[in-house]
């Protein structure tokens, strides 16, 4: 079921672009803060508490090493995990680095799942925005839909695979909280950087605020 979750968030994104693009795009920046609330949420009110658990510094520094590794993983993909999309319109071609930024991405936040309850539902709410803008910017650049399609079904199966080996590779279980610790940098990296980057300058909007305290709210509630 949490297989079928993780690949049903993203090829719904594909349909609500399909169907309902007009309306998508003026609510993308409202989608993205609300995801990234719900997704912080859960990494601050589940995650933290269950890796440092232990209480060891070593987890710690792990927490910071994701988050060095989610920068560095945005030099490849540019980004588009918290948004923002680049396509070469003459080549109409997804850049390697691009695909390897997201694979790896992708791959590393699947392999706690299976053992954290409600971070399946964390990062379905996460990946619906990301897939809505991935979506939108590949058509636009003018790639056909049955392209973009099969782009966005093989992003939508690297997480379920992620979890697949989490749950049923020996080393992944045995370094599962080292392996949690980094999952959580590159959450709070991720989130952190939507909130921010979700109104244009940092200026106050009473829209965005609602709709960070909702992400809040149902995270809380659902945990």
């Amino acid at each position: 079921m949490e297989y079928l979750l993780l690949i049903a968030s993203v090829l719904i994104a594909y349909l609500v672009v399909i169907l309902f693009k007009p309306i998508i795009d003026k609510k993308q920046k409202l989608l993205l803060a609300f995801s990234g609330s719900f997704l912080l949420s859960i990494t601050v009110l589940e995650m933290i508490p269950e890796v440092f658990s232990n209480n060891s510094k070593t987890i710690g520094l792990l927490v910071m090493v994701g988050i060095l590794l989610q920068i560095s993983l945005e030099f490849l993909s540019r980004g588009a995990e918290h948004g923002h999309m680049h396509i070469d319109k003459e080549k109409k071609t997804f850049s390697l680095a691009l695909i390897i930024g997201l694979t790896i991405h992708a791959l590393l936040e699947g392999i706690p799942v299976h053992h954290h309850d409600h971070l399946v539902y964390g990062i379905m709410v996460h990946k619906l925005p990301i897939a809505i803008i991935l979506t939108s910017f590949t058509i636009k650049s003018g790639f056909s839909k049955g392209y973009t399609f099969i782009f966005l079904l093989l992003f939508s199966l690297m997480t379920p695979l992620g979890s697949y080996l989490g749950e049923h590779v020996s080393f992944f279980r045995d370094y599962l909280a080292e392996i949690s610790a980094v999952v959580i940098g590159i959450f709070l990296h991720i989130s952190t950087t939507i909130l921010f980057e979700s109104s244009a300058g940092h200026k106050f909007n009473l829209a965005k605020i609602i709709t960070i305290i909702l992400g809040i709210s149902v995270a809380y509630l659902i945990l």
